[in-house]
């Protein structure tokens, strides 16, 4: 019996020498991470875009919105970088709590705010998302751009594919993101390519106070049950 390959090609045979030395770095990388995160304690992740200036209403919301998760015994997790990632570290800073920032090495854009009393650095996105997912109990989505987005998607695929536990995940900013919703609306749930269910995985807010409450919540009942 013939043997299968691909492109004419045994993809383990094939595989470079000194690439397998790259299973290592991963390895590392998620040793770094859970070692440094894993007595963090409750905590938020909130994402958003690394373009927006600290003039910027959103900058001053994820301000203010992480300023109140810390004062309610929340530590806040972000991308450790500029914009809304630095408001956000800022805001748990001002109160004391845990501010931590997964830095991730980009050609660009991309440096460590001086916010994040805990910051890692990291090389490999799929390692970087495990622990924004991991040591979170809430996904908050500030407006941003294909970086949130991938965060956005990945984390309500992984909660309806029941690959993770539910959490709370909130987007923030009405304005920003109703476009999203309505299309997501009209044209996935429209021609059947989820179900009216998928759509309770996320809410769409703008009061700081609110969106912490719906987190209190949810903590609250899943201690209950």
């Amino acid at each position: 019996m013939k043997k299968k390959t691909i492109n004419g090609k045994y993809p383990i045979n094939e595989f470079k020498t000194g690439e397998s030395w790259r299973l290592f770095k991963i390895m590392g990388e998620f040793v770094e991470g859970i070692d440094s995160l894993n007595n963090l304690g409750p905590a938020v992740s909130i994402f958003g875009s690394a373009r927006t200036e600290p003039d910027h209403p959103y900058y001053k919301k994820a301000f203010e919105l992480a300023a109140l998760f810390a004062k309610n015994g929340f530590s806040v997790i972000t991308g450790g970088g500029p914009g809304m990632m630095e408001a956000a570290n800022k805001g748990a800073t001002s109160e004391n709590a845990g501010s931590v920032g997964l830095n991730i090495t980009l050609p660009f854009e991309q440096s460590p705010n001086p916010y994040a009393t805990t910051q890692i650095e990291f090389k490999y996105f799929f390692v970087r998302k495990v622990m924004f997912i991991k040591y979170a109990q809430a996904y908050i989505i500030m407006p941003g751009g294909f970086g949130t987005l991938d965060e956005l998607f990945e984390t309500i695929t992984l909660i309806q594919t029941k690959r993770i536990k539910k959490m709370p995940i909130i987007m923030v900013g009405i304005d920003y993101w109703q476009g999203l919703i309505k299309w997501i609306k009209n044209k996935f749930l429209t021609e059947k390519m989820i179900s009216k269910d998928d759509l309770k995985l996320f809410h769409l807010l703008d009061d700081p106070e609110a969106i912490v409450k719906i987190v209190l919540d949810f903590q609250s009942e899943t201690t209950e049950d």
